[in-house]
């Protein structure tokens, strides 16, 4: 009985001690997958293949990309929570597309409210490797808005856009 008895503590005693290495493991393997690093935010230029692009975020994690707009350069960032194609004024004057005043029938909501647009279709968005036509399109004045927005308009178009690791894959 004795023996029985003492190898039930040696038992319960190894049985605490693994218990105690499986905690220690765990939470030391939990404290390194939890490590914040750092990701290097440096502009590198997108990475193109044929018909597919590769964007890196920038330190606020937004995707931004030169596009040529019916032959111009234009700078955009990349939206997935806008719609369309979204110009500016200035820089759809500069791609040709210059809509008049009574043009602005459409309304547009932005984060700062409601605001008159004016519905455009831009022939031809290049944009590294990859070209879309007919692309359903807004302008909105310059003041409403400080950066071209590259919507759904132009993304559904795609065979398809993927975010994954902080970088953002559009492929044609």
């Amino acid at each position: 009985m004795r023996q029985l008895l003492f190898f039930a503590a040696v038992l319960l005693a190894a049985g605490g001690y693994v218990a105690r290495y499986a905690d220690h493991t765990v939470e030391t393997h939990a404290d390194a997958q939890a490590a914040v690093v750092q990701p290097s935010y440096e502009p590198r230029e997108p990475s193109t293949s044929g018909r597919s692009l590769i964007l890196d975020g920038d330190r606020q994690g937004h995707f931004q990309v030169e596009a040529r707009v019916e032959g111009r350069f234009v700078d955009f960032v990349v939206d997935t929570g806008a719609s369309l194609v979204v110009l500016r004024e200035s820089s759809a004057a500069l791609a040709g597309i210059r809509p008049q005043p009574r043009d602005y029938t459409a309304t547009a909501v932005t984060a700062n409210g409601k605001i008159k647009a004016a519905r455009a279709t831009i022939e031809r968005i290049e944009v590294g490797g990859i070209t879309v036509y007919d692309v359903p399109a807004m302008v909105l004045p310059d003041e409403a808005l400080t950066k071209n927005l590259l919507g759904v308009s132009f993304l559904s178009r795609l065979k398809r856009y993927e975010y994954a690791n902080g970088r953002l894959v559009l492929e044609q």
